[in-house]
């Protein structure tokens, strides 16, 4: 059964950083590309960024580049997500999303940037 786990949320400071975790089971992990979404209050869940099964290649939207880091470990099947330079406006639920699975949703980790 495919299982996807995200953790490290939390309320931070403008400015700050959080590093988010999913941990993924029930899939062979290095074959599927994983992705990060997020969804705020009122609005549609959104893309955020995208990599590749061997992690070689990776994409962000727009309103993260420069900003958020995703990367992976196929020995540990998690996939991470470098978030720098928070915004209020980055203040939403996170979550990933395997390739091969894309109905399968975890609970997502809350992430909240205010002062």
């Amino acid at each position: 059964q495919v299982q996807l786990v995200e953790s490290g949320g939390g309320l931070v400071q403008p400015g700050g950083s959080l590093r988010l975790s999913c941990a993924a089971s029930g899939f062979t992990f290095s074959t599927s590309g994983m992705r990060w979404y997020r969804q705020a209050p009122g609005k549609e869940r959104e893309l955020v960024a995208a990599i590749t099964g061997a992690g070689g290649n990776t994409n962000y939207a727009d309103f993260v580049k420069g900003r958020f880091t995703i990367s992976r470990d196929n020995v540990k099947n998690t996939v991470y997500l470098q978030m720098n330079s928070l915004k209020p406006e980055d203040t939403a639920v996170y979550y990933c999303n395997a390739n091969w699975f894309p109905s399968r949703w975890g609970r997502g980790t809350q992430v909240t940037v205010s002062s």
